[in-house]
């Protein structure tokens, strides 16, 4: 094997290609890697020591900071959602919610050193404009005092967009959130009304005027492809009338169907979901109709205008990503409030109690609420950089990465790896990988099956056991 990290702008990643033989070839359930080891290798065997240790390693090294913040209330259900989230309209639950949150904050926030700075705030669900805009107002009031932002830190949200007004939208901009993200799944009423989210046109059309007058630095929309009464013609329709809200990103997510995981999903009519066929042409067409319409393809699912910080950290080799998802922030530590919450340090991954009750308990006796969680060996940090790298940027530089994590003088890269030759030649001969002497780069091809060429330096992957993830495509 020949190189692996970059570090410059001299390489630009070249067009996606589809090919439905090879995508056909290589579709199996493949975990997302929006982290390495996957979640599914968190155990309840962690304790809350374990997590202080690594906040206090990573305060010597100033790692910057990333900021999630789960809000889990969602007045109806969504019947694909995959989310831990709370149904009710009894909107009072929010108050002892936030109580619990403020002190989950603040302890955490007593152990990170006050020079660290955050660089990235998300927002999440569940729906967090379940909470009155005062209430929002309040939440952020809270994280800042107990934060030190930069200047130019990403702060967003995802919002519902059924429950939006234009005061609303305003007041989130003057807050101080600067990207926000809305959910349309899809246009089309039949497909709505299977997976109980029914959304007008037009008042996705007025949601995304509101947002352009608050002036939002970047917004982004979500689809999702595989639900019940989709075809490739009615995609096609929901894909034009998503480019004619010209969002700043799109991401289109492949719908993983867990009734097993996510008994919300029984509820589907599975006989209607598009067949594999479908769904592999569906998915075809998104990405040919969105890349000849000026997006570039950043990976996996998501799509972003050239100018979009998310192109432009991939062409400079600068691209991260995280549980969140790509970002352009500096690698950073991801710290994780509220229940169901994942935390990612440097070493070390959490999530936090999935029950609200038992978030509850555990905040109130002064703990972290930690339910599981994972120590990684420095096999596990060097699996990580390598997947991370591929799956940012579609390229290994060898020397760079060596240097970077001292390989040169006990084994360099090919030999590290000694085990995975045989797959990676394999990925070779069927076009998805190149080899060169600076290193590895992804091919057009290949960049579909990202995933794929990702898990060959999982050890944790069980090739017969799908572990509840998503096929690769």
């Amino acid at each position: 094997m020949q190189n692996l990290s970059m570090q410059s702008s001299d390489f630009v990643p070249s067009s996606v290609r589809f090919d439905s033989g090879l995508i056909q070839k290589y579709d199996r359930p493949i975990p997302r890697y929006t982290s390495y080891p996957p979640a599914t290798q968190l155990s309840t065997e962690f304790n809350e020591s374990q997590f202080l240790a690594a906040i206090a390693r990573d305060n010597q090294q100033q790692i910057p900071l990333s900021l999630y913040c789960h809000i889990p209330f969602c007045e109806t259900p969504c019947y694909f959602c995959g989310c831990n989230t709370v149904i009710t309209q009894r909107k009072e639950v929010a108050q002892p919610y936030l109580d619990h949150l403020f002190k989950h904050i603040e302890t955490i926030a007593a152990q990170v050193d006050k020079s660290r700075l955050v660089h990235q705030l998300h927002w999440g669900g569940g729906t967090p404009n379940y909470l009155t805009i005062e209430d929002v107002e309040r939440l952020w009031n809270v994280l800042h005092q107990n934060f030190q932002f930069a200047d130019n830190a990403e702060q967003s949200i995802e919002v519902n967009p059924r429950f939006l007004e234009r005061d609303y939208i305003l007041g989130l901009r003057q807050i101080g959130f600067n990207r926000i993200s809305f959910g349309i799944q899809d246009f089309d009423l039949k497909v709505q009304e299977a997976i109980n989210r029914i959304q007008p046109e037009e008042m996705l059309f007025q949601v995304m005027n509101w947002l352009r007058e608050a002036n939002f630095e970047s917004v982004n929309v979500d689809l999702i492809y595989g639900l019940p009464y989709q075809t490739l013609k009615t995609f096609e329709t929901t894909i034009d009338k998503a480019l004619e809200l010209n969002p700043d990103r799109i991401a289109v997510f492949n719908f993983a169907y867990v009734p097993w995981l996510k008994p919300l999903q029984k509820r589907l009519p599975e006989a209607e979901m598009p067949s594999p066929d479908e769904k592999l042409a569906i998915f075809q067409m998104t990405i040919e109709r969105l890349t000849s319409r000026g997006y570039t393809f950043i990976g996996m699912d998501h799509f972003a205008k050239p100018n979009d910080e998310l192109a432009i950290a991939q062409r400079h080799g600068e691209l991260h990503r995280n549980f969140q998802g790509y970002t352009t922030k500096p690698e950073s530590d991801l710290l994780g409030f509220g229940m169901t919450s994942i935390s990612m340090l440097h070493d070390v991954y959490t999530q936090n109690q999935k029950r609200l009750k038992n978030y509850y308990r555990d905040i109130a006796a002064g703990g972290l609420s930690i339910e599981r969680g994972v120590c990684l060996s420095q096999d596990d940090i060097i699996r990580r950089a390598v997947i991370m790298e591929l799956m940012c940027q579609f390229h290994l530089d060898r020397e760079h990465f060596e240097a970077k994590y001292n390989l040169q003088l006990n084994a360099p890269l090919d030999v590290y790896f000694a085990s995975e030759q045989l797959e990676l030649q394999q990925l070779a001969a069927d076009g998805l990988l190149e080899f060169s002497g600076h290193g590895i780069t992804v091919t057009p091809v290949g960049r579909l099956l990202i995933r794929n060429i990702a898990s060959v330096f999982d050890t944790y992957l069980h090739p017969q056991s799908n572990q509840g993830f998503s096929r690769s495509v």
